[in-house]
């Protein structure tokens, strides 16, 4: 068997809600079937075999070539199998992912693995604000999985935070980790500002010093070991995380965000 592979063929004007083209929505569809799919894209609704020349019959590992960034909803509550994308990406990668994996060569837009559960998301290139995010209106963003950035990320990343791993290689823009309540975000680039805003437990781990609010307490330096532990499970990773030269276990601690509970820490590298 081959990869279910969608090769786009046009690029609408308008956003394309791609939320259908799961592999488990396609489980046991006919490559017909398969091409009659509806996609809204906009006011109007087009079907898939329109939009994609469509080949492969392996509906458990999907693969979507000349993608753009108006293909939005890829990979929606994806529950198993896996997704690959070459090209940019639009809004809402992986929302409410809760397993398999997601492969993105290029560019995500906004609320990348927004209220994801579990699963992996790697993206190669860089992601818009709230990434790992809570829906607005909601107070539960990514609740599990491990999503790897290999360029730089928004704002608000990791937004009301509440379990999981975001590995970000480059940098984290304003509000990173802001209202989280556990998990772990790790930043090898630089941070903006108003770092940890309002996080009530969780950690930030970072190599370059930080501009924290004034409602982090210096806690001193420390050896911590659990980090050569934590380092040594992003061995498996594709990424600089499991370089062994990046791993450090001596860090400045802060303690924060203390206008909230305060038992969140950012562990800066010395």
């Amino acid at each position: 068997m081959s990869a279910l592979t969608f090769t786009l063929k046009i690029q609408p004007k308008q956003r394309v809600d791609m939320s259908p083209l799961v592999p488990l929505n396609l489980l046991g569809k006919t490559a017909n079937e398969i091409a009659a799919i509806a996609l809204q894209c906009g006011k109007q609704q087009i079907p898939a075999g329109d939009l994609f020349t469509i080949s492969g019959d392996d509906t458990q590992t999907i693969v979507i070539n000349n993608s753009y960034d108006k293909l939005d909803f890829i990979g929606k509550e994806l529950n198993g199998g896996s997704i690959t994308v070459n090209g940019d990406v639009g809004a809402y990668l992986g929302m409410g992912m809760k397993s398999g994996e997601i492969k993105v060569s290029g560019n995500v837009g906004l609320y990348a693995a927004c209220e994801m559960k579990k699963g992996y998301l790697e993206i190669s290139g860089s992601v818009g604000d709230f990434l790992g995010a809570a829906l607005p209106g909601n107070k539960m963003g990514m609740k599990g999985g491990t999503i790897l950035v290999k360029g730089n990320v928004g704002e608000r990343a990791g937004d009301h935070m509440r379990r999981g791993t975001i590995l970000i290689e480059g940098n984290a823009g304003d509000y990173c980790g802001s209202r989280m309540t556990a998990g772990t975000i790790a930043v090898m680039g630089n941070t903006g500002r108003y770092l940890g805003y309002a996080m009530r437990r969780g950690t930030l781990l970072l190599w370059n010093k930080p501009q924290l609010p004034a409602s982090f307490n210096d806690c001193g330096a420390h050896t911590l070991g659990f980090l050569p532990l934590l380092f040594a499970s992003f061995k498996s990773s594709n990424s600089k995380f499991s370089d062994p030269i990046v791993a450090f276990s001596r860090v400045q601690r802060y303690a924060g965000d203390m206008s909230e509970m305060g038992r969140g820490e950012v562990l800066v590298k010395l």
